[in-house]
């Protein structure tokens, strides 16, 4: 992921996410060095097409994957298991001991798919996320160990 990349990366975070991401955030974190990948692909007759992205905070020995989203007219078609898959493999290349991330528990979706993978429940972070009417919603921090 490139500075230029933004504004396609923009329109999937802005469709996918009801507490999206801003323009900042991702410039915050390509400047401090993460791992931000993207998945591009041929869809609708479109060479090239943004499919997906991640981002991956290291600390240590440690991963956090602060996002990863696959865009809303590809979901449930494995593009979410096969950024995982990408965000492991990029893990124990880089020596990495664990991956570390938050979930908000109406994710049921991201949920399910991170137990699948193998991520476990370590905690929770109250009130973590905004949510609507000016509410806040707790984070499930899960953990896979690599």
């Amino acid at each position: 992921m490139q500075p230029e990349d933004l504004d396609a990366v923009l329109a999937i975070e802005d469709s996918v996410y009801p507490y999206p991401w801003s323009r900042g955030n991702f410039r915050d974190a390509l400047r401090s060095g993460y791992q931000a990948w993207l998945a591009r692909g041929d869809v609708h007759d479109m060479a090239d097409e943004l499919l997906g992205y991640f981002l991956l905070m290291v600390a240590l020995d440690e991963g956090h994957l602060l996002n990863i989203s696959v865009r809303a007219d590809l979901q449930r078609r494995g593009l979410g298991r096969a950024l995982l898959d990408r965000v492991v493999s990029m893990a124990r290349g880089l020596g990495l001991t664990s991956i570390l991330l938050e979930v908000r528990p109406s994710n049921t979706r991201a949920l399910t798919l991170y137990g699948h993978y193998g991520f476990v429940s370590i905690g929770r972070r109250n009130a973590y996320y905004p949510a609507a009417g000016n509410t806040r919603e707790d984070a499930i921090v899960m953990r896979l160990p690599l």
